[in-house]
This record gives C-alpha cells, structure tokens and sequence, in this order.
C-alpha cells in the first residue's frame, strides 16, 4: 500500500514537472488556450463582486434609515415607477402622527412606540457667506426625528422640544454641508442663509455615507417643522415615520397602522387603502430583479467563455497528444502504464486552467480596485468564497476539456507510436 502511494506521488510530481516544462515551453500558446478560461473566471468574479457589494450597500444603507422604522406616505415602494396609481390619493398631512401618538399612548400593547412627522424638499441651497452648497436635501420634523433615524452628533445637539413647538430658525446639518460652507470646521452657532432666512446650526452630524451609493445622508439639512413652513412653504413630500417595539414583528406593526391610518383617515369597509404603508423589504423586492439580472448575465457570459476555453483547451491537447505521440510510445516501451500518460495530459489540461484561473483572479481583483478608487461610496466585497468557486471552477474546466486527449494517450499502442512520424 506505501509502495502505491509512493508511486502515485513520483508520478504526480512528475506529470507536474512536465506540465510546469510544457507551458513554459509554449507560452503564447498556452496563454491564448486559457483566455476563454480566464474571461469566464473574470465573468464569475465580478458577477459574485458586484452582488456581494449590493448586499452590503443594502444592509449599510437601511442600517442608517433604521430597521425598526416603518413609513407611512402617500405611495407604496414596491410600486415605485407607477405614480399613476397614486396620483389622485389625498396628500399625507403632518398632523396624522399627532393623532398616532394621541392612539398608541392609549394602547399599552401597540406595536408601535411613537410617530414622527417628516415634510422635505430637494429643491433647496444653503449659503454662508460667498460659499454655497446647492441641492441639499432640506427636511422639517419634530424632537422625535432622533429616535426613528440612526446618526450621531459630531458637534452640537439636536433641537429641543421648546424650539420644535415654537419653530425656531435652528438647524443640524450633515457632513458635507458643514465642510463645504464651514472649512475651518466652526460650524456650530453660525447662521446660514436658506432662501431669504438666516438659520442658525446648533448641530453637525457625524459623516453617514451614501443610500446605496446614490443619495448622500451627509447633504440633508434639518429643522423643526414651523421653521421649515417658514422657509419652503408646505411641500407634498410629507412622511410620517413610525418607530415600532420589535423590528422581528414588522408585520404586525403594519397591521396595527394600517388600522390607526384608515380609522383617521374614515375609510369605510372594503374602501382600498389611500395611502401606503412602506418598510426596508420593499428595498429588497426591488433589488432581486437586479441581482438576478446580474447573476443571469454572469453565468451567461461565464457558461460561453468556460464553453469555448474548453474546447480550445481539448483542442490543443488533442494537438499535444499528436506532437508527442513518438515520447508517449517511448515512455509505454520503457515500462509507462496508463494511468501515468493520463495523469501526465490531465494534469497538463488541468495546470493550464488554473493558471488562467488566477490570471482571471488577479484581473478581477485590479478591476474591483480600480471601482474601489473610482466610485469609493460603491461598495464592493471580494469574498474569499469568489477565490475559492474560481479555483474550482478552474479545475472542472480542466479535467473535463483534458479528460479525452488523456484517455486517447493512454490508449496509444507503444509499437504504433513509435514508429509516428
């Protein structure tokens, strides 16, 4: 059994030093072989990169929204690009999480802890000065916003209960404005100019990033609601934002508003719900079609290129067999069995998908660094779990294009072969 095994192993290394001589020998040749190979294992990489990467931006981005925050507005999220069937709804007005919070504290066990009225505008600018930034995203709540939204402070408070009921012109603003009208960093109790209204920072939030790499959480400017109508008038865009008890009983909680909505709203049994409830899950409804396509296109281009290396692969294996059948005779006459020429080619095959594999590796990893210094917001992942499907992927390539020229090699007839010319 040692002996065996001893054997197995000289002739392994030794179909190793071979394959190892042979590329080295041929190498244009074996380069151009393995491009099918390492177009289908670039192909794969980025597919699973780019999904990866959208999973994290995800999860990144409805970490700062919150997930125990459901939404209540005028359309639905899962229909989004279908304004239509929407656009004749009654607006959502502010004064509704007035009357939610008036029910929940008379419902011990609500699902529901509080409600937060939210009006916005992207149509708005912030100046101080000769410096100023354009299309910020400017917002109106309450003393409660904090408790529905992630973000912390890096300088300064968040507004009081005092200056939200009296609508006092304070504001806490985002990273980017803070560094863009502020470059010494002073920011706090400085008054900016929005419109024709000077407003004073009382805080800066910490810098947040982008809602999965598209809207920026550091370029929000926000305000109590009184000093916002003051500003920018009142706008359709209103949002209530309800925080619930467990985020694992979303459902539940959607049950219950849905209910506290249609009571304030009086509509009549069987009536169709005039507005939308929306939640994090209608992100992801929206993101499947996506990842999907991405997947479907990868294994598309993956499943081609693998296709075509490896009958190129097979080809030239084929070639090899016949360019060496007088070493092969030579080799079965000096005592060579089968097993070993097989091994010897399927080897070969195999060496030469992996070291299109890793070529393919290397390429997809430039390429994910070169995103990375490009769109730095995009988040991208190169998982190990990519290195090591390219790696396998790579041999399969290689014993299945190598498996036949290897059996026809070790089936030649050693008289037969040697007299080849």
């Amino acid at each position: 059994m040692n002996e065996r095994v001893r054997q197995f192993r000289y002739e392994t290394v030794e179909s190793l030093n071979i394959a190892v001589y042979q590329i080295r020998a041929n190498k244009i040749r074996s380069f151009l072989t393995a491009l099918g190979v390492i177009i289908g294992i670039v192909a794969i990489t980025m597919m699973g990169t780019a999904i990866n990467g959208i999973d994290i931006g995800f999860d990144r981005s409805l970490a700062m929204l919150g997930y125990d925050v459901i939404y209540v507005q005028k359309g639905s999220w899962s229909t989004m690009g279908s304004w239509w069937r929407y656009r004749n709804r009654p607006d959502i007005e502010t004064r509704y999480a007035t009357e939610i919070n008036r029910i929940i504290a008379g419902n011990p066990l609500s699902e529901l802890i509080v409600a937060v009225p939210q009006m916005s505008t992207i149509q708005a600018s912030a100046r101080y000065r000769d410096r100023e930034i354009l299309q910020i995203f400017a917002l109106g709540t309450n003393q409660d916003y904090p408790l529905t939204a992630s973000g912390d402070l890096s300088a300064g408070r968040f507004f009081t209960a005092q200056e939200s009921a009296a609508g006092d012109a304070v504001a806490v603003i985002g990273d980017d404005i803070a560094t863009g009208l502020f470059p010494d960093g002073r920011a706090v109790g400085k008054s900016i100019r929005l419109r024709n209204h000077n407003v004073r920072v009382v805080g800066i939030f910490k810098k947040q990033g982008k809602f999965l790499g598209l809207f920026s959480f550091d370029n929000q400017l926000i305000m109590p609601l009184g000093a916002f109508t003051k500003v920018y008038g009142k706008t359709p865009m209103v949002t209530i934002r309800v925080k619930v008890r467990d985020e694992k009983r979303i459902p539940e909680a959607k049950e219950e508003l849905t209910g506290l909505m249609r009571r304030i709203r009086r509509l009549p049994p069987g009536k169709a719900d005039d507005f939308g409830i929306n939640e994090q899950q209608a992100f992801k409804s929206q993101l499947d079609p996506i990842k999907n396509g991405i997947a479907v296109a990868g294994i598309f281009i993956t499943g081609m290129s693998l296709f075509v290396g490896a009958i190129g692969i097979m080809n030239i294996t084929f070639v090899s067999v016949k360019e060496r059948t007088r070493e092969i005779g030579l080799r079965k006459a000096l005592g060579a069995r089968r097993r070993t020429i097989l091994l010897q080619f399927l080897i070969e095959s195999v060496m030469i998908c992996l070291v299109g594999g890793v070529i393919g590796l290397v390429t997809a990893l430039s390429i994910t660094m070169l995103i990375q210094n490009l769109l730095p917001d995009f988040p991208v992942s190169f998982s190990p779990m990519l290195v090591l499907a390219s790696l396998v992927v790579s041999v399969a390539t290689g014993i299945i294009s190598g498996l036949a020229p290897a059996i026809s090699a070790s089936r030649l007839d050693p008289a037969v072969s040697l007299r080849y010319e």
